[in-house]
């Protein structure tokens, strides 16, 4: 099998041979780093490393799954790509259809709001991200308040249009958030970051919080939305049953690094990670014939601001040479077409992933 290392993973030089589209947004070795401050003069004494070196593409109408622990830092992924946090390095191109091909990570914050129009986000908690003292037509309308897109009656009419669209009444825009239940608050998110027609949508975990029945009204919502206005998810979850349902790709992160990434039928079927097959093992199967083993990791999840030397995931993998691994950081190496991962012996190891 052939093994091909990879500067630069975002790029896809076959992509034009293959009639694929080109990315709609590119990653390139992001970096956010938050400062560990101490001492009366609270000087800097180290760094917490929430996203290190992170690199992916997302292509237009596509679905991302970025999976991982809590604590990988794939909410931060998701909130630096918004600048909702200043990355620390690496670069965020977004081809941006107002304002072309850019990369958001050197505009100033204060030149962000015209590019936020086109990217827009979905947070975990629905009743947290929605401002309690606004009703339904002060919390959907205000992004088109605050672009100029519309006032008066035309708002009104825009915000009954877009709570039509994710399921709720228009008779309910003069209510308030504590008045409707989980799945309806995250209903009202989806339309509040629909009201710009944005290309593309930062989903942040955004059925962890609602039953599971409600989880499935959210989801086939998202995947309607996306065929009819034909937008672009970055979806973060840590529920691999969930990303597996909704996601064209799957990218796995492990202490701020990306570890594994691949389409959706690859990852799940053949992974190449250590990490990735330990996260496989333990998605519910429904027949009980075939439960499985699942792969328990010893030890704890590395701190990002003392990570281990070598792979990060050395203490906790069973495959572990004890010589290689704990001194050589592993490159994300392109393994297969698509299939990037970073592991020494990736291609060499047996892993088993979800059949069926």
């Amino acid at each position: 099998m052939s093994q091909r290392i990879v500067i630069d993973p975002t790029t896809t030089p076959s992509s034009a041979a293959n009639g694929q589209k080109p990315p709609l947004l590119e990653i390139k070795d992001l970096k956010k780093w938050f400062p560990i401050k101490r001492g009366l003069f609270s000087r800097t004494v180290g760094h917490v490393k929430a996203v290190d070196g992170v690199s992916f593409y997302v292509r237009p109408g596509e679905t991302l799954g970025l999976v991982g622990e809590s604590g990988c830092g794939k909410t931060t992924t998701g909130r630096v790509i918004m600048r909702a946090y200043a990355p620390t390095g690496g670069e965020i191109w977004f081809d941006d259809q107002d304002h072309g091909r850019i990369n958001l990570a050197e505009v100033e914050e204060g030149e962000m709001k015209g590019y936020r129009r086109n990217m827009q986000m979905v947070f975990q908690d629905p009743y947290s991200s929605l401002n309690p003292r606004m009703n339904l037509l002060q919390n959907v309308g205000e992004p088109l308040l605050v672009h100029g897109v519309a006032s008066g009656q035309e708002l009104e009419d825009r915000v009954a249009d877009l709570l039509r669209v994710v399921g709720l009444r228009p008779e309910y825009m003069n209510r308030y958030p504590h008045a409707f239940s989980g799945g309806q608050r995250q209903r009202i998110g989806v339309a509040r970051a629909l009201a710009l027609h944005p290309q593309l949508m930062v989903l942040d975990e955004p059925v962890s919080a609602l039953d599971v029945s409600v989880q499935a009204q959210i989801l086939n919502l998202l995947q309607d939305l996306q065929d009819q206005f034909n937008l672009t998810y970055i979806f973060v979850a840590h529920d691999l049953s969930v990303v597996e349902h909704i996601s064209d790709r799957v990218a796995v992160m492990y202490v701020g690094m990306l570890v594994e990434s691949a389409t959706t039928e690859v990852l799940y079927t053949q992974p190449m990670h250590p990490y990735t097959e330990a996260l496989l093992s333990a998605v519910p199967k429904p027949d009980p014939r075939d439960r499985g083993d699942p792969i328990v990791l010893e030890g704890d999840v590395a701190n990002p601001a003392n990570p281990p030397s070598g792979c990060y995931f050395h203490p906790r993998c069973q495959y572990n040479d004890n010589d290689r691994c704990p001194k050589e950081t592993p490159a994300l190496r392109e393994i297969e077409q698509g299939h990037f991962v970073r592991c020494h012996y990736a291609g060499e190891l047996n892993l088993r992933g979800v059949v069926g």
